[in-house]
C-alpha cells in the first residue's frame, strides 16, 4: 500500500513542540508592546457636548488655564468648569451661537455639562494636581500643548513607567511657579543649574516607591 503522507510530516509534532514557545512569547510581546498606554491612550479625543476650541480660547485668546480650571493650585482633583464659567463670557459673547446651544440649555435648567473626561486615570493611581503644580511642573509636561489643540487630545501616556521617568528625575520639567500655565515657556540655558538649585531649596523629592501612587 503506498504512503498517503510524505516522511516530511512526521516532523511536524517536533516542530509543533519548538515553536510553540515562541510563538507564545511573540504573542506575549506584542501585548505587552503594543498594548501598552503609549499605543492605546496617546491619541484619545472623545466627542464632547460642547464644541469648545483650546486653540480658540488658550492660543489666540490668551486665557489662563487657571480661569477655568481654578481648583488645580489647591485640590488633587483638575475641576471640570462649570457652566457658570462658560456664561460669565457667553451671557454676551455669541450668545445666539447654535454650537453654544448646550450650554444655554444647561444655564437654563440648572443642569450640569457632561463632559467627558480625557485624561482618566485608574482608580487605583492617586494623583495630586495641587503637588504638582506647586513644585513647578508645567501643564505641558502631562498634558501637551493645549494652546493648539482645537479638540483636547491626550498627549502623553500617563503610564506608570511614565511617571516614575519624571519622579525619578523631575528637573527637566521644572518651571518657576509663575510659568505653571505658559504654553510658550522655554528654558533658559542656564535651567539644568536652576533646577537643581530648586529641588534642593523647596526639598522636591518625588516618591518612587508603591505608596507613593497606590494607597
Amino acid at each position: 500500500m503506498a504512503q498517503i503522507f510524505p516522511k516530511w510530516t512526521l516532523r511536524i509534532p517536533l516542530y509543533a513542540v519548538l515553536g510553540a514557545p515562541l510563538v507564545a512569547a511573540a504573542a506575549a510581546g506584542g501585548v505587552w508592546y503594543w498594548g501598552s498606554p503609549e499605543f492605546t491612550d496617546v491619541g484619545y479625543r472623545p466627542k464632547q457636548p460642547v464644541p469648545y476650541s483650546h486653540e480658540l480660547h488658550v492660543g489666540t485668546l490668551k486665557l489662563d488655564c487657571l480661569y477655568c480650571h481654578a481648583s488645580v493650585e489647591s485640590s488633587a482633583v483638575a475641576n471640570v468648569p462649570p457652566t457658570q464659567t462658560c456664561m460669565s463670557c457667553h451671557h454676551v459673547v455669541r450668545r445666539d451661537s447654535p454650537l453654544l446651544r448646550a450650554v444655554r440649555e444647561s444655564w437654563e435648567r440648572g443642569t450640569p455639562l457632561r463632559w467627558v473626561r480625557v485624561h482618566n486615570l485608574p482608580d487605583y493611581a492617586y494623583f495630586q494636581h495641587a503637588a504638582h503644580v506647586r513644585a513647578g511642573i508645567g501643564c505641558v509636561s502631562c498634558h501637551g500643548r493645549i494652546d493648539q489643540m482645537v479638540e483636547v487630545t491626550q498627549a502623553e501616556p500617563l503610564s506608570m513607567g511614565w511617571c516614575l521617568d519624571c519622579h525619578r528625575d523631575p528637573s527637566g520639567h521644572l518651571r518657576p511657579t509663575e510659568a505653571v500655565t505658559e504654553m510658550e515657556w522655554f528654558p533658559p540655558r542656564d535651567h539644568d543649574e536652576w533646577a537643581a538649585r530648586t529641588i534642593d531649596e523647596r526639598g522636591i523629592a518625588p516618591p518612587e516607591d508603591c505608596s507613593g501612587c497606590h494607597r
